[in-house]
């Protein structure tokens, strides 16, 4: 019989309440919605697992939906995200099932998946798609009675989009991470902030005069850029496109290939959703003292076993820092076990950014469950006229007010009789 909960501890239960009211103080459309909710009950009688990264920000959004009138069960989308005060907050004020623990082994890690599969979901909530993955692999039984899923992160609709093109994805998912509202602002402005927090915090490392390589240039790629510039660091960008490259030069950095930037980088930092970004060959010509890390969702994105295997021997010489000493004496610093650093070493995005994002996921979920009949086995993008919605509701919250057209305006804008 699976358990009711795992965490790490529930006398922790105080503090992660105090850290989930401070964090809704920054979610005003999220709060705004939760009314909303709490009034028509549009999720009433849903069962919901979620595999979400366990923070402040995700326990509002988990708030949000239960007031909504959904069945929930939490699990943790990477061992080393979760905030274990807030897990037990939810356990025991919101007495929403959760099953998360921070340093949580790979064999605990799947078993909270399976345990939130237990659960006979209607709706899946993902931040990678494991769920999804675990359900299509392992667990076809469920598929049945499975209405859709929502996906938060660019990993996962990758993941989703291979198997919806190869026929193989069983029910509609919607691809909460394409919504203008989340990745122009959390994967920039959340990840941008959040990562150098989490490298800064791991390592007490001065930026400014140090050598920042980024490898990707999509949007947590140009947030991240950014701020390390901002900090003063001389900034790198490796990339596989010629487009986001074209476009890092034209933002100012400088762009060459990881084997080249590997050879001067002081920071290195992966955002790009593929393996072996940081490889073999990369370590072998790195300086003495090389820091690298990842904010992409998988820690494959270096190659940890590589890195290993090269090496004579490593200690942990800070509570996120493990050190590599390679056979020539060269040390590599590798922060967070390759994990999302800006969760592994610091508290992860925002609020304010992950407002917009949870509006999405809990708007993404009605929206499927009102357009079930309708919605076929593939990737959908979170309806045009909702994510306008959630910018203008954030917008009023900034107390920002913005311009109308006038009847005239609108009328030239649709007219191609009109001319110069």
């Amino acid at each position: 019989m699976t358990k009711s909960h795992d965490i790490k501890n529930p006398g922790l239960a105080e503090g992660g309440r105090y850290r989930i009211e401070w964090g809704d103080q920054e979610m005003p459309v999220l709060r705004l919605i939760r009314e909303r909710f709490a009034t028509e009950q549009p999720l009433k009688g849903i069962r919901i697992s979620a595999c979400l990264h366990v923070t402040a920000e995700t326990a509002n959004l988990m708030h949000t939906l239960q007031l909504g009138g959904a069945d929930l069960v939490l699990c943790a989308s990477n061992p080393l995200s979760t905030q274990d005060d807030v897990a037990a907050s939810l356990v025991n004020h919101y007495e929403i099932p959760t099953y998360a623990i921070k340093g949580e082994d790979t064999a605990t890690y799947y078993q909270h998946i399976q345990a939130a599969l237990d659960h006979k979901p209607h709706l899946t909530m993902d931040d990678g798609a494991d769920l999804v993955s675990t359900i299509h692999k392992e667990r076809t039984g469920l598929l049945d009675g499975i209405i859709g899923g929502t996906e938060e992160t660019t990993t996962g609709v990758i993941r989703l989009r291979a198997m919806a093109a190869d026929g193989a994805l069983k029910f509609p998912v919607m691809a909460v991470n394409d919504a203008q509202t989340k990745h122009f602002f959390d994967n920039r402005y959340g990840t941008g902030q959040s990562t150098l927090d989490g490298i800064v915090r791991a390592t007490n490392m001065l930026l400014a005069g140090k050598t920042f390589v980024v490898g990707g240039y999509g949007w947590c790629g140009r947030g991240l850029a950014s701020r390390a510039r901002g900090m003063g660091a001389n900034v790198i960008v490796t990339e596989i496109d010629p487009l986001p490259a074209l476009e890092a030069v034209m933002d100012g950095f400088r762009v060459m290939p990881m084997a080249e930037a590997a050879k001067i980088g002081d920071i290195f930092c992966t955002v790009t959703g593929d393996i072996n970004v940081l490889d073999q060959h990369h370590f072998a010509v790195m300086k003495d003292g090389a820091i690298i890390s990842n904010s992409g969702h998988f820690n494959v994105e270096i190659n940890i076993p590589a890195l290993e295997q090269m090496s004579q021997g490593k200690q942990r010489v800070r509570e996120f820092v493990e050190q590599f000493t390679l056979a020539d004496g060269r040390r590599i610093n590798l922060l967070g076990d390759g994990r999302l650093i800006n969760l592994a070493a610091a508290e992860g995005h925002p609020p304010s950014v992950m407002d917009m994002s949870f509006a999405n996921q809990a708007l993404g979920a009605e929206y499927m469950v009102r357009n079930a009949a309708t919605l076929k086995n593939q990737v959908y993008a979170i309806p045009a006229e909702i994510d306008r919605e959630i910018a203008r509701l954030k917008l009023a919250a900034m107390g920002v007010a913005i311009d109308v057209l006038t009847a005239e305006q609108t009328k030239y804008l649709n007219s191609w009789e009109e001319g110069t």
